[in-house]
């Protein structure tokens, strides 16, 4: 790298910590490189040894501002991000420890926070996680105690103070506030519209939810990245956005080619062009090497804040090459967009295309007409409006009625016709807080692996849920076409969904619904019993 690509591209000198990652986050006059570390299973090895060589490297060459540390990639069990996290802070340069839900309950979350601060890592990455996948003598059990959003309350909650709930040790007082940076991800590169809105609701949720940054899905489509930021300006989220750089290698291309990594998109295309370049004498590595320098000057000139580079076996040499060479090509980044012209097949587009600098228009496209009515949904829908919602026209008399009921000797047997009703419609699982009526009537702790209430995760390819593929769609993507013949998709962007509250489990949601003991606890307009 020429020296003055280097002043251009450094922002700190090693173990100089005056411009960290909030700060660069916060004034927003650099473009942000960070680049994403992956450990190994087991606490010492060549790939934890090589891992801190990269990062020791990385901070001494300052061209780098942020390393990132994944939680349990893929789902595999590895050395926990936040140990890796801090023999990195030591060496002088500021990690981002992504902070997943699939293996933590709300306690141990709680807990794992307190500590990150303790200890000074305060850069977090938040994801629901992939999902658990083998580990000792089988498959792990999946924990996904919190989805991602409430995860981002929690921390939120916490940088200004958690307040302790009365009923618990300790209770009525405020926990010292956390200063934890908040990332997010997010995935345009969804094939189907119901997929690409499911996205882009959560992401709103995300960032209303305290995220201070944003990181995209690996993908490779040009308009699919320029449709992001449009919608966020859009939308009115204007917190950071890094773009995911992904140095492709071959046999990692056919992987995402085949959709065996959830959420990143090799497309048939760009793969036959991996294959192409891997009979050069390197196996195509200085063509994936330039892929990504031009691919960083195309999201600078679009407009993102920084990007997010990873892939398999880089060295810091690789990594000063393409953030040189991008810098060299930042002045005709308008002219590469072609080369990043990777659409899905019959793949949705949220804005019309320009067909002049080959991205995106601030006109929206036309969307598919309205899904036919379901009735299983239809049926549902009339029963809530009926007697569910407040001010329905049998809602006081549900409220009296089961509030004469509730811990009478007749309390058990309606609990269970209650059961056998819903798990013929929906295959309840007895939780007693019922989210039905917030996701299309479909339940998130019965049809989704992850039990997520408040969005889709980034695993789902074509419409199918990324741990049943082929077999089992996304709830969200049923919720949204099941809205949509309704014209009421949006509500999918609607209120925060709280946990599910474990103390009502095996109890009747009905009665913990009009007795103001769910979830909706806090806007419950059941009336006061009388006398």
């Amino acid at each position: 790298m020429s020296e003055k690509n280097r002043q251009e591209a450094m922002s700190t000198g090693p173990g100089v910590t005056k411009n960290s990652f909030k700060d660069l986050l916060t004034l927003r006059d650099r473009f942000i490189y960070t680049v994403e570390l992956v450990p190994g299973r087991g606490s010492r090895g060549r790939t934890q040894d090589e891992l801190l060589h990269f990062a020791a490297q990385a901070a001494k060459g300052g061209l780098v501002h942020a390393l990132s540390v994944t939680d349990n990639p893929g789902g595999h069990p590895a050395l926990a991000p936040e140990v890796i996290g801090l023999e990195i802070r030591r060496l002088g340069i500021d990690p981002i420890v992504h902070f997943t839900c699939k293996d933590k309950n709300r306690n141990q979350i709680e807990s794992t926070l307190h500590a990150f601060d303790r200890i000074g890592i305060h850069n977090l990455l938040v994801m629901t996680g992939d999902f658990p996948l083998y580990g000792f003598q089988g498959k792990a059990k999946p924990v996904f105690d919190l989805d991602s959003v409430q995860l981002l309350r929690l921390i939120s909650r916490m940088t200004q103070g958690l307040d302790i709930d009365d009923r618990a040790p300790g209770g009525g007082t405020t926990v010292p506030p956390t200063r934890t940076v908040r990332g997010c991800a997010v995935s345009p590169f969804k094939q189907r519209e119901s997929e690409t809105m499911a996205q882009y609701f959560k992401l709103w949720k995300k960032v209303r939810e305290g995220a201070d940054f944003v990181i995209t899905q690996v993908g490779f489509d040009a308009r699919k990245f320029d449709e992001l930021l449009r919608h966020m300006r859009q939308a009115g989220m204007t917190v950071p956005v890094l773009g995911n750089v992904y140095i492709l290698s071959l046999p990692v291309a056919r992987v995402m080619n085949r959709k065996g990594v959830p959420g990143c998109v090799v497309t048939d295309k760009l793969f036959r062009s991996c294959e192409e370049e891997s009979r050069a004498p390197d196996k195509g590595r200085s063509a994936a090497l330039l892929r990504a320098a031009k691919l960083i000057a195309v999201l600078r000139g679009i407009g993102y804040d920084g990007v997010h580079i990873g892939g398999p076996n880089l060295r810091y040499e690789d990594i000063e090459w393409v953030i040189g060479r991008s810098i060299e090509l930042s002045d005709t980044w308008e002219s590469l967009v072609p080369e990043f012209d990777y659409p899905q097949a019959g793949g949705f587009y949220l804005f019309e295309k320009d067909p002049l600098t080959g991205l995106n228009r601030e006109g929206l496209s036309r969307k598919a007409g309205l899904p036919a009515k379901r009735l299983g949904h239809g049926i549902m829908r009339l029963f809530h409006h009926a007697a569910f919602a407040p001010g329905a026209p049998l809602y006081g008399a549900a409220c009296s009625f089961f509030r004469a009921v509730d811990g009478t000797r007749f309390e058990r047997p309606v609990t269970k016709v209650e059961y056998w009703i819903k798990f013929l419609s929906s295959r309840c699982r007895r939780c007693g807080d019922c989210t039905l009526p917030e996701v299309a009537f479909l339940c998130p702790q019965s049809q989704c692996p992850k039990y997520l209430f408040n969005g889709q995760c980034g695993g789902s390819s074509e419409g199918w849920c990324e741990v049943f593929p082929g077999t089992r769609q996304c709830i969200f993507v049923r919720a949204y076409e099941r809205l949509k013949a309704y014209r009421e998709e949006e509500s999918l962007k609607g209120e925060y969904i709280r946990p599910r509250d474990w103390a009502l489990s095996e109890t009747s949601s009905w009665a913990n619904y009009f007795l103001g003991r769910d979830h909706r606890a806090e806007s419950c307009e059941c009336p006061p019993r009388s006398g």
